[in-house]
């Protein structure tokens, strides 16, 4: 079953993930937890990922070990195939729970990453490049529209903005990276101004890095996923735009997905969590949400 499970994953069928999507998600009991996947992974990732077991494994478990995000909680050797969430490589475990989106308010935009909110509720950080999609899955995730600013023009997004969502944890909507168009008094140094954000955030609790998954893997999204890994700043691929294929010509989504993971496959011992998504479709909503909850829950009781 697993070994099934290992070639859908990085033989990725997108028409297969699609209809998997439509599937109902899990619902384990309750919901939070923090979990770097960078080079080194932190203690609580590397104790979930560690066997007791002797060498050595069979390949089922090594590909648990190596492919898949497997959470806090979870044994690596009873991790089957119906508990990875569709259209990812996530595991569910046991501090998944309420995923649900109440209400969201809008509380500040802050140039400097001093001036964040300072009441230690957890957060998770929106990143990409400036086209990427950022502003649209926020609004997608919280199924309103105009929370976040979208434009058809990149660049929009110059400040740290901070979203209250259901009055107990934070989206921040970062500045896109790779845009050299703004306007020269709208320009930043993505060095000093959002690195200074990761580095300095403790209530920060996973980035998510939006991925195009519409166009081939772009070296400026490897460089970032390289700096937030040597940084050991915890983070989760969500591949965006998975409905479309640019101008009906080149590599499909599933493929440059494929791709991506490759490049990435290199330099992580442990894969990083990745899902597919799509704000057009609904395609990764639920099943987003509900690993943003596992990360939370288990981080709230850290």
């Amino acid at each position: 079953m697993l070994l099934h499970l290992r070639s859908r994953l990085l033989n990725p069928s997108f028409s297969s993930v699609l209809n998997a999507s439509s599937r109902p998600t899990p619902t384990p009991s309750s919901l939070s937890f923090r979990a770097s996947i960078s080079q080194k992974p932190n203690s609580h990732y590397a104790s979930a990922a560690k066997s007791s077991r002797p060498s050595p494994i069979s390949e089922a478990a090594q590909f648990v070990r190596t492919v898949l995000f497997v959470p806090p909680g979870v044994d690596p050797d009873e991790v089957t195939e119906d508990m990875v969430l569709p259209g990812s490589n996530i595991v569910i475990g046991p501090y998944a729970g309420d995923a649900k989106i109440k209400e969201v308010d809008f509380v500040k935009s802050s140039n400097r990453p001093k001036d964040c909110p300072k009441d230690d509720r957890p957060e998770f950080a929106m990143l990409g490049r400036s086209n990427v999609g950022k502003s649209s899955l926020i609004n997608f995730l919280v199924r309103k529209k105009d929370v976040a600013l979208t434009s058809k023009k990149p660049g929009k997004t110059q400040l740290i903005n901070h979203f209250l969502v259901n009055r107990s944890w934070y989206i921040v909507d970062l500045p896109g990276y790779g845009f050299a168009n703004a306007p020269e008094s709208a320009r930043m140094d993505w060095s000093s101004f959002t690195k200074g954000y990761f580095l300095n955030r403790e209530t920060l609790v996973s980035v998510l890095l939006l991925i195009d998954a519409s166009v081939p893997p772009q070296k400026i999204d490897l460089d970032c996923a390289n700096w937030l890994g040597r940084n050991n700043i915890p983070m989760t691929f969500v591949f965006t735009k998975c409905d479309k294929m640019k101008g009906g010509k080149g590599r499909r989504p599933d493929q440059n997905i494929q791709d991506f993971q490759e490049l990435i496959r290199g330099n992580y011992r442990q894969h990083p969590p990745w899902i597919m998504t799509s704000s057009v479709t609904g395609l990764g909503r639920d099943e987003l949400l509900l690993h943003m909850s596992q990360l939370r829950n288990y981080w709230d009781n850290e």
